[in-house]
């Protein structure tokens, strides 16, 4: 565990300066009960629209995720107080049923793990995400969700049922090709060869299964990027898209900590890539860029990518898209006793 280290807060009028040695982060669990399931998505950045998030903050304490400024609307820090104070959303798939049932519900796709981790630890005992995923093959309702967790094979039974009577894709993340590396970045989350073995078991059960290379952190993993890809179409992925690492202004500190603690002698070289690609600075938050780079530096990035990800065969189309038909279907009701005589 680390020491409770938080970046200020912006959303707080007033700061406490501790004069005695910070205690060590222990984890703590929020229960809340949702007042809804599904979050809209209004950015032209991601291709969906609709998300559901079972979890605020993420256990995996990845030291580069973009939710982290999250959680500071709800009062707590975007450093350790992300990755050890936990939101849990209890009532998260009666929700989800609720909004299922309301006529003006569609059936578009829903996407799990839009901020957090749907698969972080606590699913493992709350199994939040994997009533979620009930509901949707209730419903039958189009589904995609995101990971870093094997936790995801326990529900591949569930998985099964929504690529045979809907739609389903699963992305596993894996930036890195190096087991040392993630757990130096990505200290809670799962071994990236298990991660490719979690593909390797999701195809092999017939789910649309791809890899997201996200981030490309330059000089640290982009000379990997080969590497994982080889090894995610080996293992069965269909398809694999790459983002480039964004630090937004609270997340800044808490991976330039844990970069220069981990690999010292990498941090300038990873600075100096990073503003290269990013016109001078260390983040774009602008629309259309927040993703990808510019310059020559990552044009090759993006040419070397594409063309090994073509030669590997992991450019299919994703079966989990939005669909032109949607095979969502409100299951019927139980009818009233006196009905059956009517």
């Amino acid at each position: 565990m680390r020491r409770v280290a938080n970046p200020p807060n912006p959303f707080e009028s007033a700061r406490v300066e501790l004069e005695v040695v910070a205690e060590e982060a222990r984890l703590e669990v929020y229960e809340e009960e949702a007042k809804s399931a599904l979050s809209k998505n209004d950015s032209p950045d991601v291709g969906f629209t609709w998300s559901v998030n079972p979890y605020r903050g993420c256990f995996h304490a990845c030291a580069y995720c973009y939710a982290r400024p999250s959680h500071q609307y709800l009062g707590f820090g975007a450093g350790t107080d992300f990755d050890r104070r936990i939101v849990v959303k209890t009532n998260i798939a009666t929700r989800l049923r609720e909004a299922f049932d309301k006529r003006s519900w569609q059936g578009e796709t829903v996407v799990l793990s839009g901020n957090t981790d749907c698969y972080q630890p606590l699913e493992a005992t709350y199994g939040l995400t994997r009533a979620c995923l009930e509901v949707c093959a209730e419903y039958r309702n189009p589904v995609s969700l995101i990971t870093k967790s094997k936790l995801v094979r326990r529900d591949v039974d569930v998985l099964q049922r929504l690529t045979s009577e809907a739609a389903c894709t699963v992305t596993i993340s894996v930036p890195f090709a190096d087991d040392a590396m993630g757990r130096a970045i990505e200290p809670n989350a799962s071994p990236p060869s298990k991660r490719i073995e979690t593909v390797r078991i999701l195809a092999e059960a017939g789910i649309d299964v791809g890899v997201s290379l996200g981030p490309i952190i330059p000089g640290l993993n982009d000379d990997q990027i080969l590497t994982t890809l080889e090894r995610a179409a080996e293992a069965g992925a269909r398809h694999a898209f790459p983002i480039l690492l964004r630090l937004p202004k609270e997340v800044l500190p808490v991976f330039d900590a844990r970069l220069e603690e981990a690999y010292p002698l990498r941090a300038d070289k990873v600075r100096n890539a990073l503003r290269e690609m990013r016109g001078g600075k260390l983040n774009d938050a602008r629309f259309g860029m927040r993703m990808r780079g510019s310059g020559a530096r990552w044009a090759l990035i993006e040419e070397i990518f594409e063309k090994q990800r073509k030669r590997l065969g992991l450019d299919r189309q994703s079966v989990g898209r939005e669909l032109a038909v949607s095979t969502f279907r409100r299951p019927e009701k139980p009818r009233a006793q006196l009905d059956l005589f009517g």
